[in-house]
């Protein structure tokens, strides 16, 4: 890949506040606001003891994955296309693959400093235990970013404008926030449909964070979700990608 690449598309990314906002700052100012609230730090029986703020770390770790996947990226690589940036790029040396991996570097890197974010605010404001089982963890986190970013390749491929990119990923982005604990933690779900938010990728994810925040190893299961979502999409975005 070209580092000339990188470095502007790194270059652009910094000067778009929407993004930074969104992807950076927004899950952590959330993860501030829910743990403002006194009763979410208090212990509850029902989470096994856990507190309500112990939870939605992982939460806010997994929303600036799904800001960064389906809203940020594919808006910004539809753009590109839609306005010829992709064809007068394959006039030259330099290849809109080398493009296309700039994107999932600069995107997929906000959105680790977006978790590492979150989880230095909840320890440093909220006393919330760093996950007890750091390696299990970061497995977890990138398998997640990959899905994350597989997804909004498909968006991207599946949309020919970045009108058609922002409805198609707002369509796919409010389920993944459900799935991810947003509105009801995974714990609290009832087992069936924590079940079946199981097989989804951002739930898949959600309890592996939450069984490596806890000290265990992310459960097979749901690693393999995570892996097998991360190469169906891959393949289905590479298949239905276009350049012009």
């Amino acid at each position: 890949m070209n580092t000339a690449v990188l470095k502007t598309e790194l270059r652009l990314f910094r000067r778009e506040p929407g993004s930074l906002f969104w992807i950076l700052l927004f899950p952590t100012l959330l993860l501030v606001i829910l743990g403002s609230i006194p009763s979410f730090r208090d212990h509850e029986a029902d989470l096994g003891g856990l507190r309500t703020i112990d939870i939605y770390v992982p939460v806010a770790v997994l929303l600036g994955l799904i800001v960064s996947g389906l809203q940020a990226m594919p808006q910004t690589l539809t753009g590109y296309r839609e306005r010829g940036i992709l064809r007068r790029m394959s006039t030259t040396p330099v290849r809109p693959s080398a493009l296309l991996t700039a994107q999932m570097l600069v995107y997929g890197g906000a959105a680790v400093v977006s978790a590492l974010l979150a989880l230095a605010v909840g320890r440093l404001a909220f006393d919330v235990r760093l996950p007890e089982q750091p390696l299990g963890y970061l497995l977890a986190l990138v398998l997640t970013v990959l899905a994350a970013l597989a997804l909004g390749a498909v968006v991207c491929a599946l949309s020919r404008t970045t009108k058609i990119a922002g409805a198609v990923g707002s369509a796919v982005f409010f389920p993944a926030m459900f799935c991810a604990g947003v509105w009801i933690p995974v714990q609290a779900m009832p087992d069936v449909l924590a079940r079946i938010v199981g097989w989804t990728p951002f739930g898949a994810a959600a309890q592996a964070l939450n069984q490596a925040a806890s000290g265990d190893w992310p459960g097979g299961d749901h690693l393999a979700v995570l892996a097998v979502w991360t190469v169906l999409l891959t393949a289905a975005a590479s298949r239905w990608f276009r350049w012009e």
